[in-house]
């Protein structure tokens, strides 16, 4: 299955969410229910890589996508390392909320190259709005050993789902 070459933000016009399929039924359901209302709301916003081709509806098929949004966090919830020298209140951070691949996609290292994007998007995001650190909240332990690879590290784990993160330091060193 072709893609696209570049990621684009998500329009509800333009991109066929319906038929986008990860295996993860809340992933499904954000991109075809959530990820519009909350672009509009103005929450969040949703990047998609899309097919080349559009389907018979003149809508492009979307391959990978990923959804970030701004947030905070307690000083006290990060390692005692990290958190030495932030201030007393929240701490800003980016949460990379939502990260898929299409089914006929997967294993062709689009989970990667979705990743580096987001990551490539947030950091010049940072450049003018600053933030501490990268959040992901994980499904499952195959995400989680997902976002370990490429150096996210555990901030907690509750009710069966582990949060991690990624400070904006180690982005830095990717992208300098």
């Amino acid at each position: 299955m072709k893609c696209g070459d570049k990621f684009v933000e998500l329009e509800k016009g333009l991109h066929d969410r319906i038929s986008f399929d990860c295996g993860e039924e809340e992933l499904n359901l954000f991109l075809k229910t959530q990820a519009v209302r909350h672009m509009k709301a103005g929450v969040s916003k949703t990047f998609v890589l899309q097919a080349p081709v559009p389907l018979s509806n003149n809508k492009y098929p979307v391959r990978s996508y990923f959804t970030v949004a701004p947030g905070s966090i307690k000083k006290t919830s990060l390692p005692a390392k990290q958190a030495k020298k932030l201030p007393h209140y929240p701490v800003p951070v980016f949460l990379l909320a939502q990260l898929a691949v299409h089914k006929e996609c997967q294993g062709q290292n689009l989970g990667k190259i979705t990743l580096i994007k987001a990551l490539e998007f947030l950091w010049e995001i940072n450049s003018q709005m600053c933030a501490f650190a990268i959040i992901v909240d994980c499904l499952n332990e195959n995400v989680e050993q997902f976002y370990t690879k490429y150096g996210f590290q555990l901030l907690c784990s509750q009710n069966g789902k582990t949060r991690m993160f990624l400070p904006m330091k180690t982005v830095a060193a990717l992208f300098k």
